[in-house]
């Protein structure tokens, strides 16, 4: 089966425009100053809210209904897929940066420039923490999942 010249250039370019141009581009777009980020402003109820909500909260409500689903039988894991990994993937729900963005924008749209920025600061610490704790645990049970089939 042959590809076309452009059609093989897609292929080749997918990884990096998804995993490194459009996160910068969604980065460098949010508005925010790393040069203003100090402990105050990470520590501010707004930002911390934000971050706690995506970090903790949304992992957690994904993670319990569909653990409330496969119970009640209306959903099941697919096989070989355990709760921690369920878990794991829930946590990679709170990465929400754009939509997050776009709804604190409309949430701060009459306040001042620092709530708007406290808001921005805590979607992307609580983007970042979900990123790197969900690709953890992803990476720890799929591991040693993996490492059980091949012994098997």
């Amino acid at each position: 089966k042959t590809h076309s010249p452009l059609r093989s250039l897609e292929q080749e370019l997918h990884t990096a425009v998804a995993f490194v141009t459009l996160p910068l581009f969604a980065f460098f777009n949010a508005g925010i100053s790393l040069s203003e980020v100090s402990l105050e402003s990470l520590m501010h109820p707004v930002s911390l809210g934000i971050t706690l909500g995506l970090f903790l909260g949304k992992p957690l409500g994904v993670f319990l209904f569909s653990m409330a689903g496969i119970m009640l039988g209306i959903a099941r894991l697919p096989m070989g897929v355990t709760a921690i990994q369920l878990y794991g993937v829930a946590i990679l729900c709170g990465i929400g940066f754009t939509m997050s963005l776009f709804i604190g924008g409309l949430a701060f749209e009459e306040v001042q420039r620092p709530a708007l920025f406290d808001e921005r600061i805590g979607i992307l610490l609580g983007s970042l923490l979900s990123a790197m704790v969900g690709y953890l645990v992803l990476w720890l049970t799929l591991g040693k999942t993996t490492s059980r089939a091949h012994t098997d």
